[in-house]
């Protein structure tokens, strides 16, 4: 994809709504019940920057950000500070937090995912644009630094001599950010009135690597 690994400014970001969407067929039957089917195999996270904008430096910020991106050509880095690392919003994330795979003593590379849920359904959400310096990876709970995180999938590759053995459990902790466009090819922005309140909407939507 059109990709640009640049975070978007996180002091605007940080005041932004953020809405998970699913896709859901639903048809109620002539009995009245109802057959419902996922159209979507994954969740969508969408994004609305207008309203962390405080100032009209913040506008001009956002402005020549969306500029450099060509409107919805080119994807960037989100912070969604709803929802940034694997563990708790409140807690230190730690190289036990996720389970990320199973060792097999050849397999070297393993997707870094996040789990949500209380285990009737879990839903695992693969974490494609981690913040690399924050990967914290454990094998067996012992924590490892013989490893490489790729920025741009999140695929953790072991060192050669340092596989996983088979049966071991392979665990990592992180931070990341979502990778998202503009989801709109233009920026309407009324300055006359912004000052009183008036909040342009600027739409941001999460991309599938």
């Amino acid at each position: 994809m059109n990709w640009d690994d640049v975070r978007f400014p996180t002091s605007i970001s940080r005041g932004s709504t953020s809405t998970a969407e699913r896709r859901t067929d639903v048809v109620v039957t002539a009995s009245g019940r109802e057959e419902r089917n996922a159209r979507w195999a994954n969740s969508k996270r969408k994004y609305n920057a207008g309203f962390g904008l405080k100032s009209l430096d913040d506008i001009q910020t956002v402005v020549a950000f969306f500029e450099e991106r060509r409107g919805r050509l080119y994807a960037f880095r989100w912070k969604d500070f709803a929802d940034f690392k694997s563990c708790a919003a409140s807690a230190t994330h730690a190289a036990t937090d996720q389970v990320i795979g199973t060792g097999t003593g050849t397999q070297a590379t393993f997707q870094l995912v996040k789990i949500y849920g209380a285990g009737t359904r879990n839903y695992a959400r693969v974490i494609s644009t981690p913040v690399t310096d924050t990967v914290k990876v454990a094998v067996n709970g012992v924590v490892t630094t013989q490893f490489v995180v790729n920025p741009q999938t999140g695929v953790v590759t072991f060192n050669a001599g340092y596989f996983p053995a088979a049966g071991t459990v392979v665990t990592a902790g992180f931070e990341f950010d979502v990778p998202v466009r503009f989801d709109t090819d233009q920026i309407s922005i009324n300055r006359a009135h912004f000052a009183g309140g008036d909040i342009p909407s600027i739409p941001l939507v999460e991309v599938k690597p």
